[in-house]
Formats: C-alpha cells, sequence, structure tokens
C-alpha cells in the first residue's frame, strides 16, 4: 500500500465521524445523551421519531463508535463512549455558532427572543450555590436529573413547573437550567417565573458544560462528584 492509497483511508476513516453526525437526528441524540443514559424509547420520545428510526440513527452513531450500548431486561440503553464526544458535540455546536450567519436567527426562532431573560455563568452559580442565596431548578426530565445533575439541585421537569412554583421559597431568586445553550426548558421556565413576579435567571448553558467544568455534580442525594 503506497503512503498515499494509506493516508487517503485515514483521512476517509476520522470523516466517517463526521459523516455520522452529519443528520440533524443524531446531533440531537448526542445532545439527549450528553445528559446520561436513556433507553431507546425515551430517545425516539425526545427526538419525536418512530422507534425504528430512531434505532436506525443509534446504530449509524455506534457504527463510529459515539455510543455504546447495554441491555436491561429488554431494553437496550444507550450512552455516548467517552466524555471526549461530549467535547466533540460542544466544540461542533461552538464552531457552528461562530461560522454560520442564520444560527442566530434559526435558534431566536426556536427559542424566542432571550434579550429579557438574564444569565448567569457556572462560576457565579457556584459561588452562590456556596453562600446559599438561591435556589437551582433542574428543568430537565426527570430520568436526566437522576443520571447527573448539579449538586444541591431540585428537580422539577418544565411540565410540572406552573404546579410545583408554590414549593419554591419566595425570598430568593431561582435559577432554572437544562442541557446546555440550545435548550428551552430553561427559558421557559425563567419566563413562567417573571411572569408570577420571581426573580428568575438562566444558567448560561447547561448541565454537561457544568460537569465538564469540574463543578459538584450529584447523581443521587448522597452522593456527590467533585
Amino acid at each position: 500500500m503506497s503512503d498515499r492509497v494509506a493516508k487517503d483511508e485515514l483521512f476517509d476513516c476520522f470523516a466517517r465521524v463526521a459523516k455520522a453526525l452529519s443528520n440533524g437526528r443524531r446531533a440531537e441524540i448526542i445532545d439527549v445523551l450528553a445528559q446520561g443514559e436513556r433507553h431507546v424509547e425515551d430517545i425516539a420520545s425526545e427526538i419525536h421519531q418512530s422507534i425504528a428510526n430512531t434505532s436506525f440513527h443509534l446504530r449509524a452513531l455506534a457504527a463510529v463508535g459515539l455510543v455504546a450500548t447495554r441491555r436491561e431486561g429488554t431494553r437496550i440503553y444507550y450512552r455516548l463512549s467517552s466524555a471526549t464526544v461530549g467535547e466533540l458535540w460542544s466544540s461542533l455546536r461552538d464552531v457552528a455558532a461562530t461560522h454560520i450567519a442564520e444560527i442566530d436567527d434559526l435558534a431566536t426562532a426556536y427559542l424566542g427572543n432571550r434579550d429579557a431573560l438574564d444569565e448567569i455563568g457556572r462560576d457565579e452559580l457556584a459561588r452562590r450555590l456556596r453562600d446559599g442565596d438561591v435556589v437551582v431548578v433542574d428543568v430537565r426530565p426527570t430520568p436526566e436529573y437522576a443520571a447527573g445533575h448539579i449538586a444541591g439541585a431540585r428537580s422539577i421537569p418544565i411540565g410540572e413547573l406552573k404546579r410545583q412554583l408554590r414549593t419554591l421559597p419566595d425570598d430568593v431568586e431561582v435559577v432554572a437550567y437544562c442541557r446546555g445553550p440550545y435548550c428551552v426548558f430553561a427559558d421557559e421556565a425563567v419566563r413562567l417565573l417573571h411572569r408570577r413576579g420571581r426573580a428568575a435567571l438562566r444558567l448560561k448553558d447547561g448541565f454537561p458544560e457544568w460537569r465538564r467544568a469540574g463543578l459538584p455534580v450529584e447523581r443521587k442525594a448522597q452522593e456527590k462528584e467533585q
């Protein structure tokens, strides 16, 4: 095999990863799995696809090693194969936001105008959590909270927030967070809290970024990661 042929095959192999991610639903699956392990039915529900279509996309991701599986009874659970995959997704998203002009317009069409939504960064939120002057609410689906969440955060999925508002203390600011910078749940939570006269902020990014920064994470109430 000539050097040229070997190099071609090497770079073609690198490109297989990009090809596997060259579908919006597969990118969305990576975004979901960046929160934690999920079974196929859950993933299909989250991305609004049939189980058959979702399984097809998962097989394409698994073929290049981006996701791994385990079986529990009749269910197959999927997870990102390594933290590097989550970093790849974050970098891909950031490159697109920097170099594709229409990303901002598309994000606004999906998320709405964020001008009235105050944000808080990870480091400031970590400090305020240590000081105890803020309530942090995880508005992602319950399985994602169970797989890992900001230490000290309460789980109130966005669909339950209106019903559970009265359980939040009214003398401290509320910070809502969800999957990342392009997740709508935290935006919806902050808008709802504002309508009810509550002081509220959204975390600028989301749980995967918090975890990658090495900030305190819990899987269960008694288990913390530093």
